[in-house]
């Protein structure tokens, strides 16, 4: 589920213009501690809404999409509704997939992504629908053409199947590309402050050991419009860098990682690398020079764990001493306490 999404994001992800109204929308078949199905709504990558089959209801998550439904009762009353449809139509939908690719027992997962991206410069639009069955892409409509399509020979039945619905496709065209953008447009002022803050992240070299790579990791920044690398002599570099994806923090920031093959760097030369962080929005850069003094690192050198020769010595005599005192009280005890066996013997005799 989480590669289904992430590939999503990596799809669709917002740019330095575009603004999003996103579903994320999932049915889980089977028995599960789970919600049987759950839908959460974001704007620009901001999750402001949810509902699932437990709570039987959609409630918005962030401040300002509250004062939406405050200003407009009937949107909250419209996301309930559709929450509970859209329930039905997956449980409905999943006994098909089941049925379509001979599956009869188990536990199954559909997802179902969809919303609309608006240029607000160009006033481009452009409205997206697809699904995810047990965590890989499955079918998806192509909304100029409006047919489906899929990666998957198991889903060509479905796809000739979906395409016979005519009325459903226009449906779906008209709210993606019209009733959706006029949404988000309308929900936009309400958050643009908080949709258009930034936050700097902290920025750390980190190390597991001393043949590891070196890793530049930077979290706590917002938007997720950033950029990570290193540089060395001022120009970027890509030989011997490992970059990796920008990933959610817990509560609402991002972070990410670009790590350095420092094997293949001579120590005098470590200065001349430099981690960059840039932010969108944000005109200064932070920048980190490659310092061995600044790595964080918990290993620790399996020579640490030896004592030294001075230590032991010492250790030794503490040693030799308390076996001496040990020895010495056993020996008084020795004197104290004499065998007396062979006195009882001779007045057993008398």
């Amino acid at each position: 589920m989480k590669t289904f999404l992430t590939l999503i994001f990596l799809c669709h992800g917002a740019s330095a213009v575009k603004h999003s109204l996103k579903y994320f929308l999932t049915g889980i078949s089977g028995t599960t501690n789970s919600p049987e199905f759950a839908g959460i709504a974001t704007i620009d990558e901001v999750e402001v809404g949810h509902c699932d089959s437990i709570i039987g209801k959609a409630e918005p998550i962030e401040d300002w999409a509250r004062k939406v439904v405050n200003n407009n009762p009937q949107v909250l009353e419209w996301y309930a509704k559709e929450c509970l449809v859209h329930q039905h139509f997956f449980k409905a939908n999943m006994e098909v997939f089941k049925q379509r690719l001979n599956q009869t027992e188990g536990s199954h997962i559909l997802q179902r992504l969809s919303g609309c991206e608006w240029d607000d410069e160009s006033g481009e639009i452009e409205g997206f629908d697809q699904y995810g069955y047990d965590g890989e892409d499955f079918i998806a409509l192509d909304m100029q053409a409006l047919t489906w399509i899929t990666p998957k020979a198991q889903a060509v039945v479905i796809k000739h199947l979906w395409d016979t619905e005519e009325a459903r496709l226009d449906l779906v065209k008209t709210y993606y590309l019209s009733e959706c953008p006029t949404f988000l447009k309308e929900y936009l002022p309400y958050g643009m402050s908080f949709l258009q803050r930034t936050e700097r992240p902290s920025v750390s070299l980190l190390q597991k050991t001393p043949s590891s790579l070196v890793s530049c990791h930077a979290t706590g920044f917002y938007p997720d419009r950033a950029d990570l690398f290193w540089r060395k002599d001022g120009e970027e570099i890509h030989e011997g860098v490992e970059k990796g994806e920008i990933l959610p923090n817990h509560d609402g920031t991002f972070q990410m990682n670009s790590e350095l093959n420092v094997l293949l760097i001579k120590h005098e030369d470590w200065r001349r690398y430099e981690c960059v962080f840039q932010l969108y929005g944000v005109k200064d850069d932070i920048i980190t020079t490659l310092d061995k003094t600044e790595i964080q690192t918990n290993w620790v050198s399996p020579s640490e764990f030896l004592v030294s020769p001075a230590v032991g010595g010492a250790a030794g005599v503490v040693l030799l001493l308390v076996l001496s005192g040990f020895l010495y009280c056993c020996r008084r005890k020795g004197a104290d306490f004499q065998p007396v066996r062979g006195d009882l013997g001779k007045e057993e005799e008398s």
